[in-house]
């Protein structure tokens, strides 16, 4: 069984361990996470989360668009933050997608020795998608460790899932998705050179430069804080083509304007932590207009942010 990254040891004797993809770490992960520790805590067992890089979804539906709601590292940072004992990241392909959920479990249970497996309502592993709660705990019997099911955790009268949360974001619905992740979404990346225009009319910008397969929310102006090492400072983002600038745009772009700020931050590394949309992006008649319009975003973004939490999204 390949291993993209290991952060668990070779043997974990009566451990408590998950499985799944994990992407996002919302509510509903949390609350499997935080039941993993807590009963492996009572067993005085350690808890270990079993990971897959690349998604799942992603390989079998060969997916090339942006698509992931966490980074690795912003995977492990959150899995870590509800007090894991350790993570093992299992590289998935083509190969391991043909594997019986029997095979998968006997290899993963020769290598970890765990005592007892924690899933999710609707989990499903092994070619096919065989391995059900049913089949997993047949499986278990027979290889010696009990498996648990985790209810699912409702949003809305609807389960949260990290399907429903990419379609909030990609919808730019962030205040929503924020709730089921139970903290501000996330983009990250080095501050990069843009062509300066915000500069040119009074309101500089950084551009920043993201993962390529990070999910970007929809075109648009949020509010949101944005952080430089350990300085968090409130910002208007904008996602967009620009098209007051250029005729027939294709490039997007992520520029953030830092309110009350004024340093040189070429080549730092910024995270922003969207906090909710305040308008979708428009094409004005002049930079004049734009400017007026520009200045309001970042009064609204002021209000917005007066009643947001700037810490909600630290780890701690």
């Amino acid at each position: 069984m390949p291993a993209e990254a290991n952060t668990a040891e070779s043997n974990q004797d009566g451990a408590w361990l998950t499985i799944g993809s994990f992407d996002g770490v919302h509510i509903g992960h949390q609350q499997i996470i935080k039941t993993l520790v807590r009963g492996a805590a009572t067993e005085k067992a350690s808890s270990l989360v079993v990971t897959f890089y690349p998604h799942p979804v992603k390989v079998l539906k060969d997916i090339q668009a942006p698509f992931y709601l966490t980074t690795p590292e912003e995977k492990d940072r959150e899995l870590s933050g509800l007090g894991i004992t350790s993570m093992l990241t299992v590289r998935f392909d083509r190969e391991l997608a043909n594997l019986s959920a029997y095979d998968f479990m006997k290899i993963l249970h020769g290598r970890l020795k765990f005592s007892c497996l924690l899933i999710g309502y609707d989990f499903h592993l092994g070619k096919n998608r065989e391995g059900d709660i049913t089949e997993l705990t047949a499986i278990g019997e027979n290889l010696g460790y009990c498996v648990r099911a985790i209810e699912p955790l409702e949003s809305g009268s609807q389960a949260v899932s990290s399907s429903r949360v990419r379609k909030l974001i990609m919808e730019g619905q962030l205040g929503e998705a924020n709730k089921m992740l139970a903290r501000w979404y996330e983009l990250s990346g080095e501050v990069v050179h843009g062509d300066e225009r915000g500069r040119h009319i009074g309101i500089p910008t950084a551009n920043i430069s993201c993962w390529s397969e990070k999910l970007i929310p929809a075109t648009g102006i949020y509010s949101s804080w944005a952080q430089l090492d350990d300085r968090l400072i409130p910002s208007v983002v904008n996602i967009g083509l620009r098209p007051t600038f250029y005729e027939n745009p294709t490039l997007q772009t992520i520029e953030v304007h830092l309110l009350d700020f004024n340093r040189d931050i070429y080549g730092s590394n910024m995270r922003l932590h969207f906090v909710n949309r305040i308008r979708d992006e428009e094409k004005f008649d002049s930079a004049e207009t734009l400017m007026k319009q520009i200045r309001a975003d970042i009064n609204k973004s002021r209000e917005v942010l007066a009643n947001a939490p700037a810490k909600k999204n630290l780890s701690a």
